[in-house]
């Protein structure tokens, strides 16, 4: 299977391309070798519609829900998002640090922006992610693994992971064990 990963310009050829403004360049001579899956939804639990999008590109209007109004001035991003429909967007390319992990440490590194994709599924951590998630993921994450040999199997981790007690996600409706059964697949 050829990869779709453009790696001239860090894009996956099969993605949407959304480009983010909250990126900016990773430290000289930085190995990628962390992927962080997280999930969002906006608003909480609200599927279906674009506000992921606005909120990733600085354009989510704070009139527009009343949680908006708490967030609309974080500038956030994520490599990518899987949607639940399984489509795959990509807002920053993957020679670039996008803004998703914050404060955060892996195996005794701070600041794992610097190290890492991330990877957003659009769900809670309560509700169910979709088949057409799963996959999605699973294929995204083989294609990584191969253009990133150093994101090793044990490098592939959650929110709360890097952030304990800060951060729950993708939490307990995630099925770790399915999405690496899946990755075997590949």
């Amino acid at each position: 299977m050829k990869s779709p990963i453009n790696m001239q310009q860090g894009w996956l050829s099969n993605a949407r391309r959304v480009p983010s403004p909250n990126a900016n360049a990773r430290p000289a001579a930085t190995d990628i070798n962390l992927l962080v899956v997280h999930n969002i939804s906006l608003p909480p639990a609200q599927f279906d519609n674009s506000y992921i999008e606005q909120f990733f590109t600085n354009q989510l209007d704070p009139a527009a829900h009343p949680y908006f109004a708490e967030i609309a001035d974080v500038e956030v991003s994520a490599h990518l998002l899987i949607t639940r429909a399984g489509e795959v967007i990509q807002f920053v390319p993957f020679d670039q640090r996008a803004w998703h992990a914050g404060k955060s440490c892996f195996r005794d590194r701070d600041n794992c922006n610097d190290f890492s994709i991330g990877i957003e599924l659009e769900g809670t951590d309560t509700i169910a992610y979709t088949d057409a998630q799963y996959t999605a993921l699973a294929e995204v994450t083989a294609c990584l693994m191969a253009a990133y040999p150093k994101i090793a199997r044990d490098n592939i981790v959650g929110h709360n992971d890097i952030a304990p007690g800060r951060k729950t996600d993708p939490g307990e409706s995630f099925d770790w064990p399915r999405f690496r059964q899946l990755m075997d697949r590949q």
